[in-house]
């Protein structure tokens, strides 16, 4: 089981996340493949991966197309099955899970952001954020406060009565945060959710990241962006299926920093409703 080692030159917060990788496992795949047939061919997308991911952590998944790491990305949320192996959520191993046990699994442990931000767009932020507590089951009222405070915990107060076509990409992006946060979830799995930003927008996106991790939240993300992967504290590089590296990030990058090096670029205001 591979596990990001403390060096010397590691930093008070990943020692702090070391210190936690003493407990069990908030995330656990063993000895997991993934295998696909297409046309009478089989593809190995992943070959005994063997991976934990610990509470608190910020984690970053790096590998070029047909590396595999879509593919364990789908499985660590409960979007598809491993051919073998085993896949452990909080020591519930739910490799065999049914459907409808993997959908409330999705719905009560994990927080989804995407690429392409999967907002509906005729509905105001504050309802595209109250859409999984609908599904959970949450009161009106209920729903509408911890909606109302994910926003805000994202810096889209004011901003809750704003449709899609109203928001600029960084800020469809924080209203998918705001919705993967509102549930509460285990863990947030974040599959290239800069790849649709300018640079700006995408330190920014970054810089809640980093602020969330800072509150105890744990969050996995899929990019193949070098520089993004800098913001978090570890990386776990993937080639062909297998893991080629997993190491903790020595000179993390701050992105509260970082904003300051870069230009906002002109945005045209967004309507008001």
């Amino acid at each position: 089981m591979t596990t990001p080692a403390s060096t010397p030159e590691t930093s008070d917060e990943q020692q702090g996340a070391c210190k936690m990788n003493k407990d069990a496992p908030l995330l656990e795949v063993k000895e997991l493949t993934k295998t696909y047939f297409m046309d009478g061919v089989s593809v190995r997308a992943l070959r005994h991966v063997n991976l934990s991911f610990y509470q608190g952590e910020f984690t970053s998944i790096m590998g070029a197309s047909g590396s595999g790491k879509s593919t364990l990305m789908h499985i660590l949320g409960c979007l598809d099955r491993p051919t073998s192996g085993h896949y452990f959520i909080e020591g519930d191993n739910v490799s065999n899970f049914s459907k409808d046990q993997l959908a409330l699994v999705r719905n009560r442990k994990i927080g989804f952001v995407f690429q392409g931000f999967n907002l509906l767009s005729r509905t105001s932020a504050l309802e595209n954020v109250e859409l999984p507590m609908i599904y959970a089951g949450i009161p009106n009222e209920e729903r509408r406060q911890r909606a109302m405070q994910a926003l805000e915990s994202v810096g889209l107060a004011g901003r809750e009565h704003h449709h899609s076509n109203q928001l600029s990409g960084g800020q469809q992006q924080r209203v998918a945060i705001a919705r993967a946060l509102v549930n509460r979830p285990a863990v947030i799995l974040a599959d290239e959710p800069t790849g649709n930003l300018d640079s700006y927008s995408s330190v920014e996106i970054m810089g809640i990241f980093q602020s969330l991790n800072k509150q105890g939240i744990s969050i996995v993300l899929i990019t193949h962006e070098p520089d993004i992967a800098l913001y978090t504290s570890r990386i776990v590089r993937l080639s062909d299926g297998l893991i080629l590296s997993d190491e903790a990030v020595r000179e993390k990058l701050d992105a509260k920093e970082e904003i300051k090096k870069h230009v906002r670029p002109n945005v045209v205001e967004e309507a008001e409703e």
